[in-house]
């Protein structure tokens, strides 16, 4: 899908924050967290499962497009996200979704989107999985 203007651009520079060696990062269920404000990275991703693809009817979260979550000294947050296909037309929706739950945690969202390491089934979650399954896919 072709855009304007690159995503950067659309979403400012990112805030100045420690270098990423100093400040401790952890994975949750397989997505890269830092966490230097009080807002909690567990918090993000659960509000993040409400934001559902639209092709498959499954969370972000749960199919593994959330590679990275970082929250910054003020509470902002970026987030490192893929989608299953660079291509995929769908980009906008999630991304205006996304913004739109987080927008009652935190005053500031910064999507990266990011293609590499490309997505791949092994990326969703045992309860991805489960809803992949219910649907009838072979998973």
């Amino acid at each position: 899908m072709a855009q304007s203007e690159p995503v950067e651009q659309r979403f400012g520079a990112p805030a100045q924050e420690a270098p990423a060696s100093e400040v401790p990062s952890r994975q949750i269920d397989g997505t890269d967290v830092i966490e230097q404000g009080t807002l909690a990275a567990e918090n993000v991703l659960e509000a993040l499962k409400d934001v559902i693809d639209p092709e498959l009817g499954i969370n972000i979260v749960d199919l593994g497009l959330v590679y990275g979550v970082v929250i910054g000294s003020e509470n902002q947050v970026r987030l490192d996200m893929t989608l299953t296909s660079a291509a995929c037309p769908l980009t906008d929706v999630i991304e205006r979704q996304a913004q739109t739950i987080l927008s009652g945690v935190t005053d500031e969202v910064q999507i990266n989107w990011v293609w590499m390491p490309p997505w791949g089934p092994d990326r969703i979650t045992p309860d991805g999985r489960e809803q992949l399954r219910a649907i009838g896919f072979n998973v």
